[in-house]
């Protein structure tokens, strides 16, 4: 018996996720340098941002006439 396509995965978990684990959430306050291991309680984090980056986007195609000149 085969699979059905919609219940295939596809790889979810590789792409952006708003939710952060726990674990997720230290480590990126312990960058940002407002976790520390001694004083901080790792219940009642703050929420934390992540946000996907997108880096340049689609150049514009140039008209036939304007390359031609």
């Amino acid at each position: 018996m085969s699979l059905d396509s919609s219940l295939k995965t596809g790889g979810g978990l590789a792409g952006h996720r708003n939710v952060l684990t726990r674990a997720e959430r230290i480590a990126k306050l312990q960058e940002l340098g407002e976790f520390k291991d001694d004083e901080s309680s790792a219940l009642g984090l703050r929420k934390v941002g992540n946000r996907k980056v997108i880096a340049g986007g689609k150049a514009k195609k140039k008209k036939k006439e304007e390359a031609t000149e």
